[in-house]
């Protein structure tokens, strides 16, 4: 565009930054087509420059956002001395690559979510259709919602399949190597394997009640529910083969990680929590009451559904969800097909339900429905 003098015009994209207080400041990084809006991604000032807590989906314009964002925080992406990554999702971790080209930034992340990367960057687009196809099967998914993902050309690659690997390595439990800064931090599986929330043990700026602030990724958000599935990825040799189900002891329990995740940050107590998505909030203790009661309820509802053998597809068809089921688009119903698993796994692990022998696909049933059968 020109301006008044015939003369080109730099558009700058529209940023909104909020200062936090105490040297943290917040950056709302878009992602693009996606529900959530943006990821807030979180600046902290340390002795030797800032450090990011996320830095959001790798896209041009958000990109574009991140960099407008960093010179409104009075700084620039080249000053950016370290990344800590809450976990590896694409909305999270797309741009730490960037970021260290542009700064020689340090990038940490946990052993468990850093695994995923590395097997990630390993792994062929077409081994993601495949291991896909196989997984939708085994959870009883119909032959027109699977045969997409069989063969033919690919529209689009997966996102996240060329993520950058990590620098650094995040233990729980330890305080991050951070000049002039109390960062610890507190392993909280669940939303994936290496999910970690950030304790920042300092005195809240404004003074409020409670213990520190916790940058609390995506395990704990004001309004939404975190998606909770399965862990498996196609390299990792834990996923269920298309006509079999692995025994209880050899699998991942994903909801009951997240469960006690979600009791050990409202142990925690902290003053404020700043999540990656939506707006900061308090009283941390009462949202994960909310949550806790929440995954008990759901629960409860598939235990009620179970008085009947289901496969995952069939529970996931007939579980209660934001909209109705034929107005989910294809990739959300793999989510909830997922999450439906993810719940499964974790009334098999209680013995609340049952795998049927000899089922293909594989279905499951209520532990008492089955005894009076």
């Amino acid at each position: 565009m020109t301006d008044g003098l015939g003369e080109s015009a730099e558009v700058r994209p529209e940023v909104a930054v909020r200062d936090l207080g105490g040297g943290v400041r917040s950056v709302a990084v878009p992602i693009p087509d996606n529900p959530l809006g943006h990821t807030l991604v979180y600046v902290m000032d340390t002795d030797r420059g800032p450090v990011l807590v996320d830095t959001g989906w790798d896209d041009p314009e958000s990109w574009d956002v991140l960099v407008a964002g960093l010179e409104a925080c009075g700084t620039g992406v080249g000053e950016v001395h370290g990344v800590v990554i809450t976990h590896h999702h694409p909305d999270h971790h797309g741009l730490s690559g960037r970021v260290r080209e542009a700064s020689g930034a340090w990038i940490a992340m946990h052993a468990a979510d850093a695994a995923i990367v590395r097997r990630a960057r390993e792994t062929r687009p077409e081994r993601w259709f495949t291991y896909m196809a196989a997984k939708l099967t085994a959870a009883g998914a119909p032959e027109e919602h699977v045969a997409p993902l069989r063969g033919g050309p690919r529209r689009s690659t997966p996102p996240g399949l060329a993520p950058a690997l990590p620098d650094r390595e995040i233990l729980p439990g330890e305080l991050l190597d951070l000049p002039g800064r109390r960062l610890r931090a507190v392993w909280t599986p669940g939303h994936t394997p290496g999910h970690v929330c950030l304790h920042l043990e300092e005195e809240h700026p404004a003074q409020l009640p409670g213990h520190g602030r916790l940058f609390s990724g995506d395990h704990l958000l004001p309004e939404i529910t975190p998606h909770i599935g399965l862990y498996e990825d196609p390299d990792d040799g834990g996923g269920p083969p298309a006509r079999a189900q692995p025994s209880v002891g050899d699998v991942t329990d994903p909801l009951g990680d997240y469960l006690d995740s979600l009791e050990r940050v409202g142990r925690l107590a902290p003053a404020e929590i700043l999540p990656a998505h939506q707006y900061t909030f308090t009283d941390a203790p009462a949202r994960v009451r909310a949550l806790l009661a929440h995954h008990e309820e759901r629960l409860a509802g598939l235990l009620s559904l179970l008085q009947q053998p289901l496969t995952p597809w069939q529970l996931a068809v007939r579980m209660e969800w934001n909209r109705p089921w034929d107005q989910i688009p294809y990739g959300s119903r793999n989510i909830a097909v997922s999450e439906a698993e993810a719940h499964l796994r974790r009334l098999v692990k209680l013995g609340r339900a049952e795998a049927v022998a000899g089922s293909e696909p594989v279905t499951y049933v209520a532990v008492q429905a089955m005894r009076l059968s």
